[in-house]
């Protein structure tokens, strides 16, 4: 099955409050759903690469070094600036963290410990600051906080769907 690139992809935004509940439960409930699909991977894949892809571990990795990125975005929408923090879109921070050194129970704790102060202050958010608007830096589009976190969730999907192809490639002859 071919994978959709994510530099390639482009969104549908301009989602309505009333998405903001099924979005924040997208992203409450990665943490679970990351420790559900590594659960099913055996640990001696867990850090295998596949040419220039990130192994499994380096790609839950990815997922944690991300999340300051979500915490400062929301921030800059809070703040009302009109554009929004751009991402490292070389991922450096990713390629230099070893993350392959670290334990997979290392990352999957820290990515739970990380998302959890962001779902609660989605939660906490006023209705009214779910409207605000910034552009997006790479997307060059204006993205709302239920935008950004649509984003997130999607971002959060295209990682573990990465994962999952990963494992079934070992699991080939």
């Amino acid at each position: 099955m071919t994978r959709r690139l994510w530099f390639e992809r482009r969104f549908a935004l301009g989602l309505p409050p009333e998405a903001f509940p099924e979005i924040v439960e997208r992203v409450r409930g990665t943490p679970a759903r990351l420790d559900e699909r590594i659960a099913l991977v055996p640990a001696a894949r867990y850090t295998g690469r596949q040419g220039d892809a990130w192994s499994i571990q380096e790609n839950v990795g990815h997922l944690l070094d991300l999340e300051p990125l979500w915490a400062g975005r929301l921030d800059d929408l809070l703040e009302g600036v009109q554009e929004l923090r751009p991402a490292d879109l070389q991922n450096r921070k990713t390629h230099a963290a070893g993350h392959d050194e670290k334990t997979m129970a290392q990352l999957l704790a820290g990515f739970r410990a990380a998302r959890e102060p962001v779902v609660r202050r989605l939660e906490e958010l006023p209705r009214t600051d779910l409207s605000r608007t910034a552009l997006h830096p790479r997307l060059r589009q204006p993205m709302s906080i239920v935008d950004l976190f649509f984003f997130v969730a999607e971002h959060d999907d295209h990682h573990l769907a990465a994962i999952s192809a990963l494992n079934r490639s070992y699991a080939r002859p």
